[in-house]
């Protein structure tokens, strides 16, 4: 065994408790929160591959891809206001979680996910029935205080519901979610983008009232987490819910750990300056750092901007949206992997496969367009083998980020973070999600009009980077609860010089003392 990230547990502590309809029932409609921005993701992209979409906003951009595509391949869709559509969401969804941070914590988890859901709504409305760029920019504001709200809401109660021995699985319910709205977004522009008439894309932009209205509608008959309405002094409802939730009455322990816990959080004044805390290093490096490499990864680069990169490569305007289908059914289905194999594989596994795979496949992308259009861009259109050939590989690395980084990237930091820290947390882990997406999303089209096949180079050495960090600083946190989280950085090998058993007493990581059931832990 690696005497790196890694630990082993003997006799953990563990809480009774099965796997209840109620649970399953209850974390499939919270999960389906991702369908917004999955939506989202998949429908940008396509949009501004359509002709009549493009020659009403952003007619630079029509008349480059039409009367100078001769000139260089990879510089036809590069335009400041084409990325600021696609980026200014981002940028929105980067301040709503700031306040979403403490609607979650004092009112609970379901008010952020009706404010996402009503708000998004509101902005899909606007974009369907928009008549200026200004139009545009206004409703994806809205989506991105939508997706603010509900991005850090959403893995936060799937955390707090799910037995510990399924949280990973349950979790990534929100990544699933995510890939299906991609995926259906994809197969919406394929078929939009053929209505007579050239107003396919309003159907695309305006259909995200209907992931919308799910979210909005389903927060208002779910069920708040016990930890929630502990932290908001419900203590008897609390217990009630978790007995129904556990589908036992025999729920003592956890609902003490749980209380233990919340009275711990409310002694904490200031949240936000409390992050900063010597005990809460790794917290924090993990809520930055693992949303920052999710991002580095590229994949958002594929996903929101696929037929415009399969457009740019040689396809047609039709095959590249069909590519864009392909890829999000390659998605859903990888992430369905994920699902099955995250509570029996672990963290840590799906991490460095995954990345092992996408770095492979980046630098295979990009011999093979570096190959084709070389540094000059030189258009054409890719033989039908060779197409194919950067289809498999594409979709192979999408496949790697579905089950690795994709679902890992809101699973873990949503899992390892003390209550008392939690929403302040949560907030800075879809800060930096949301900065680092509206970063890459506004230079993505200048990046590659410059760096060209070279792009997909920048984005294989940042893997390779995150791939070393997720091997030495990240434990397994696979089948540990969630209240009990604490006790993985008093063992590890670099964390313990920051954490010691004394700051988190509450978490049981003094096994022998806190438990009756004489659990211990040990570094491997």
């Amino acid at each position: 065994m690696p005497a790196v990230g890694g630990i082993v547990t003997d006799n953990r502590k563990e809480y009774p408790g099965n796997l209840t309809p109620y649970v399953v029932v209850t974390c499939v409609i919270a999960a389906m929160g991702g369908l917004i921005f999955g939506y989202d993701i998949g429908i940008s992209g396509g949009v501004t591959t359509m002709e009549p979409f493009l020659k009403k906003f952003f007619p630079s951009v029509w008349r480059k891809k039409n009367e100078e595509s001769n000139k260089n391949q990879y510089c036809q869709y590069d335009s400041t206001t084409l990325t600021l559509f696609t980026s200014s969401l981002y940028l929105a969804a980067l301040i709503a979680s700031l306040v979403a941070s403490t609607v979650t914590r004092k009112f609970g988890r379901k008010p952020s996910m009706f404010f996402g859901g009503v708000l998004f709504c509101i902005g899909a409305i606007i974009n369907g029935f928009a008549q200026a760029v200004w139009m545009l920019i206004v409703g994806r504001l809205l989506l991105g205080f939508g997706i603010g709200f509900a991005n850090q809401s959403v893995p936060l109660y799937l955390s707090e519901m799910a037995p510990y021995k399924y949280r990973g699985a349950l979790n990534i319910g929100f990544q699933l979610s995510i890939t299906i709205g991609i995926l259906i977004a994809s197969i919406l522009n394929y078929f939009f983008a053929k209505i007579k008439g050239g107003w396919g894309w309003r159907l695309s932009l305006g259909g995200a009232m209907v992931p919308a209205l799910i979210i909005t509608i389903g927060s208002l008959i779910l069920p708040d987490t016990p930890n929630s309405m502990i932290e908001r002094g419900q203590r008897e409802e609390a217990r009630e819910k978790l007995k129904r939730v556990r589908g036992l009455d025999d729920v003592d322990e956890e609902f003490n750990d749980l209380v233990v816990a919340s009275e711990a959080s409310k002694r904490v004044e200031h949240p936000w300056r409390n992050l900063l805390q010597r005990k809460y290093r790794p917290h924090l490096t993990m809520a930055i750092l693992i949303p920052f490499f999710q991002q580095l990864t590229g994949i958002n680069v594929i996903m929101f901007y696929a037929p415009v990169l399969f457009n740019t490569i040689g396809f047609k305007t039709d095959a590249s949206l069909m590519s864009a289908v392909i890829t999000g059914i390659v998605n859903v289905a990888a992430t369905l992997v994920s699902i099955y194999g995250v509570d029996k594989w672990g963290r840590r596994f799906l991490f460095l496969e995954g990345g092992s795979q996408m770095l492979i496949c980046q630098v295979v992308v990009a011999a093979c367009i570096g190959a084709k259009f070389g540094i000059n861009g030189t258009p054409g259109e890719l033989p039908k083998w060779y197409a194919i050939v950067v289809v498999l590989f594409i979709c192979i690395y999408v496949s790697g980020f579905a089950w690795s980084w994709g679902p890992l990237g809101w699973l873990v930091p949503s899992e390892i973070f003390p209550l008392e820290i939690r929403s302040a947390a949560q907030s800075v882990n879809v800060s930096v999600n949301m900065l680092f997406t509206f970063l890459i999303a506004q230079v993505f089209l200048k990046m590659l009009c410059h760096l060209k096949f070279g792009l997909f180079l920048f984005f294989a050495f940042f893997v390779l980077v995150m791939s070393i960090f997720i091997y030495y600083f990240l434990p397994e946190t696979k089948g540990i609860p969630i209240e009990e989280m604490s006790q993985v950085w008093t063992r590890h090998w670099f964390w313990s010089r920051y954490v010691t058993e004394e700051d988190f007493p509450y978490a049981g990581v003094e096994m022998g003392k806190n438990n009756n059931n004489g659990s211990s832990l040990k570094q491997v």
